[in-house]
């Protein structure tokens, strides 16, 4: 019941920045946010596409890319950006960082305060300006040490 309350909750916000940001509210884009939301493991879109299509069979794996990547530019959502062709996503949150395991190649996020409060080095101020800071680590997960 929480859990559901929860998802509900992020729907109506995520259907209220559509409206805010001037991005229709469809059933094809509920249903993939929704989808993005209740996932745990940063889907690829094709992920995402497999989930949705026995739901919606008349889904597109190029609506999905479509949609995921204008998500992505409104701030709607997060791409995670890995050294593998494919992104991941996931619905934007609390400010966080990724490990990749190189094994399994799962992802997985971890907080780290100190390097969010920490400036960037003043030789980087002559590159432009920077917005935020995210930290991808690839490594080994505890799983599979």
């Amino acid at each position: 019941m929480v859990i559901e309350k929860m998802q509900t909750d992020k729907i109506s916000t995520f259907q209220q920045l559509c409206r805010e940001k001037g991005l229709r509210v469809t059933p094809q884009r509920i249903e993939i946010f929704r989808a993005l939301a209740a996932s745990d493991d940063h889907p690829t879109a094709e992920k995402l596409h497999q989930r949705l299509v026995e739901s919606l069979p008349t889904l597109s794996l190029d609506t999905v890319y479509r949609t995921l990547g204008t998500f992505s530019a409104l701030g709607l959502i997060n791409k995670v950006e890995t050294i593998e062709s494919q992104a991941h996503f996931e619905v934007s949150h609390a400010h966080h960082h990724h490990l990749i395991c190189e094994r399994c190649k799962k992802i997985i996020d971890f907080e780290w305060p100190q390097l969010d409060d920490t400036d960037l080095p003043h030789e980087t101020q002559s590159l432009g300006r920077f917005d935020k800071k995210s930290l991808i680590v690839y490594g080994i997960c505890r799983h599979c040490l």
